[in-house]
């Protein structure tokens, strides 16, 4: 999703080797959360609706709307569901390498013609819905927190002060890409997600997030 970490699933809607516990309830919110996704990803936030949410997924419009009310409710709910998954955190040996793979992984992400879409989109959602601000804000805490453990391991060998706040590292290794994403309109390419790699670990090893 929109922190690098929305894996492409397969025609059942899971992950690989990972289920979600419950019975129709369950099948029918992750069928409308990808069928979001896949409108998100060919229309945007506007195009979104909830007869197309509804159609794709195969489920009543009325269910829907019932449980969904409009798109926002929809896009809020993906990203709740998307704050349950895993996400791969890079472990490279040292703390360079985690943050450089990490930011790279991250603009990856926005690069890819469908994923960089369905991210768009969310955010999009989130700028004009507080639901889906909420929900936006709640997913990329928890990114955040899974994060954390590649600056934790940089403190514990030494690399970084003691005392380290480890996700405002994440955050301000990642601020960068945002920032060129959705407010200046500037490319974000792997030279960009490097610098603003290394600008973040310059100043935790500064000591600027004790």
């Amino acid at each position: 999703m929109t922190y690098g970490a929305h894996a492409r699933q397969g025609a059942s809607g899971a992950e690989p080797g990972r289920s979600r516990p419950g019975g129709r309830t369950a099948r029918t919110r992750e069928a409308v959360r990808q069928a979001t996704l896949e409108e998100l990803a060919q229309h945007g936030f506007d195009g979104l609706t909830v007869e197309g949410v509804a159609s794709r997924a195969g489920v009543h419009r009325a269910t829907v709307h019932r449980r969904w009310r409009n798109a926002a409710g929809l896009a809020a709910d993906a990203l709740d569901l998307a704050s349950d998954e895993p996400w791969p955190v890079p472990d490279t040996g040292e703390v360079r390498g985690d943050l450089r793979e990490l930011t790279t992984m991250v603009a990856a992400h926005f690069n890819d013609p469908r994923d960089g879409a369905v991210s768009r989109g969310i955010v999009a959602a989130a700028v004009r819905d507080a639901e889906t601000a909420r929900a936006l804000h709640g997913f990329l805490a928890g990114r955040h927190r899974q994060a954390a453990p590649v600056v934790e391991r940089a403190v514990e060998r030494g690399e970084l002060p003691e005392g380290t706040d480890a996700e405002e590292v994440v955050r301000t290794a990642i601020a960068p890409l945002y920032y060129r994403l959705f407010i200046s309109g500037e490319p974000v390419d792997e030279g960009t997600a490097v610098r603003a790699a290394d600008a973040a670990l310059a100043a935790a090893r500064a000591g600027a997030f004790v």
